[in-house]
Order: C-alpha cells, then structure tokens, then sequence
C-alpha cells in the first residue's frame, strides 16, 4: 500500500500544490483544513482525504496525524506557534512519524529582533528536542507577494517597508516540489535545515519595474513604514487565490505581523534574506520558476 501524508495548510498556496504533487507521486494524502468550502472541494476531487480541525486542538492533530507516515507542517505569522509546535511534535511523536517538512523562514534565529522570526527558530528547536525527525526548510520571500499587493500595484506604486537590499522570490509550487520529495524520500534530509531561493535576486523597486513590464506600463516603488501599509492593507480586499493570507494582513488580531515587517525589512536591507543555491532544483527536481515567469502567468491578477 503506497504512504500516506498529513498536509496542513492544505487549501494555501504551498500547501495545495503539496497535496498535488504527493497524489500525482502516487501517494495518499490527508489534507488538513480549518473548515470545508471550494478550495478543500478541489482538494477532494484531486482524491484527497479531507480533514477539519484546528492546530491549537491537540486532539484533533492527533486523530489527524494517526496512520500517516510523514507530515507538513506550516503555521502563519501570528501567535500560538510555540503551542501549535508542540502540539504537533508530541502527537506527532504518539502516532509514530517517521517524517516531518517543517516550514520556517530564511531569518529565523535565535538573535532576530523579528518576534515571529525568533518564534520560528524555537519552533525548530521544538520539533528538534522531539525527537521527530525534521527537515526544516527556510525560504526567502515568496514570489506570491507580488499577487497580495494588486491594488496598491494598481494605483501605480508599490509601497512596501523595504529598502535597497535585494531576494530571489521564491515560488509556492517551488517550495511544494521540494516538500513533496523530501516527504516521499526522507532519510537523507533528515536533521536538516535548508535555505530556499528563487532564480534571481531584485530589490522590490525591481520588482515593481517587471511588474510594470508584465502589464505595460510603470510601477514605482515607494518605500513606507510598515505601520503605513498596515492601514493600506486594511483597505484593500482579499486576493481570492490566497485568501486566508490575505484576510490575515488586514487582521487586528496580527500586530505580530506588522512588527515582523518592521523588522525584516531591517534583515532585508542587512543581506538576511539575499543569495540564491541549487536546493530547489536539487531537491525538487526542476529549476525555480523565475520572477518574470511567475508575473506573466498571473498577469491577469494585476489588470483585473
């Protein structure tokens, strides 16, 4: 009988594509949603096992993580990590994985003035003391930004908290292609934590000109305190692809994030988030997407 999966984060933009991937493989996955609606029903049509529940339910993630053999496990830029960490490590550890993806971020560390970076790096060290073998994986900004800020790239200018310092967005389906392995072929990833980058790095005035170029005609850039794009944010709607990050940007249950923007902007002028390697094509087994790529198949986005 071919393995099972738990993805959490089913229905994201990583997550869904995870679940993909894994059934394309031949595998049998458990997708792990917050509550039914279309996106878990498409879920449902690839031949996934749908599953409600919420990561601060310990029960719940157990009943979840029984009869599987390996795990996604991702949890947003908001409070509760550390509980939902544990939580999963130790049912984690009940139901016998042998295998968990833990996603982190490329500027976790244990001296990160990033509230949520340093709560990430923690988060690795839960899932660490454990005992649970755990990849961690660390990527650079998503590529997928660019689609949560339409309307501010709509009005001509892209304002962002962010200076001259420079990324290689990375694609969710890059960062899926690499979780989908490392699930399906653990043993030689275990323990490890890797930094994942797009193709090229770009500033985000950068990133604004080839947005620009996508859509025929210019977008500046604009940098911006980022208590400033908290109350822009909170004006624009949700990206229907991606709503549940969407919907939490505007959230004022999520000071957590704008202090998290405040701070990596710092780590993003600093090189924090800077550099490029192999891991995605390595790992993934095909070469990232790059920047242009992504903007011109979802130029449709922009012009809407």
């Amino acid at each position: 009988m071919s393995k099972k999966f738990l993805v959490t984060g089913a229905t994201g933009a990583t997550g869904s594509k995870t679940v993909k991937f894994l059934l394309e493989a031949g595998a049998r996955v458990r997708a792990y949603v917050h509550r039914p609606d279309e996106r878990s029903t498409s879920l449902s049509a690839l031949g996934a096992e749908l599953v409600t529940g919420d990561l601060l339910d310990f029960e719940a993630v157990r009943k979840a993580l029984e009869g599987v053999q390996g795990a996604y496990f991702v949890y947003p830029i908001m409070p509760g990590i550390h509980q939902a960490s544990a939580y999963f490590a130790q049912a984690a550890k009940e139901a016998g994985i042998s295998a968990i993806v833990n996603m982190s971020q490329i500027s976790a560390r244990r001296e990160a003035k990033s509230h949520a970076a340093q709560d990430h790096w923690i988060a690795e060290r839960i899932f660490d003391w454990s005992g649970v073998p755990t990849t961690h994986l660390r990527p650079t900004l998503f590529a997928e930004w660019a689609l949560y800020w339409t309307d501010l790239i709509k009005t001509g200018t892209l304002r962002l908290p962010f200076g001259t310092g420079k990324h290689a967005p990375i694609t969710a389906e890059d960062q899926a292609r690499v979780i989908a392995n490392i699930l399906l072929a653990p043993e030689e990833h275990k323990g490890k934590i890797y930094p994942l980058y797009g193709e090229t790095e770009y500033t985000f005035a950068e990133i604004a000109a080839e947005i620009g170029k996508v859509i025929g005609k210019r977008v500046a850039y604009e940098q911006i305190d980022a208590w400033e794009l908290k109350k822009l944010a909170a004006k624009a709607p949700a990206v229907p692809e991606d709503r549940e990050n969407t919907q939490l940007w505007r959230s004022h249950h999520t000071d957590t994030l704008w202090q998290h923007f405040q701070e990596i902007a710092k780590d993003h002028q600093n090189g924090v988030f800077a550099g490029t390697n192999d891991l995605v094509q390595k790992i993934g087994g095909k070469r990232p997407l790059g920047l242009p790529e992504f903007l011109q198949a979802n130029r449709q986005a922009f012009l809407d």
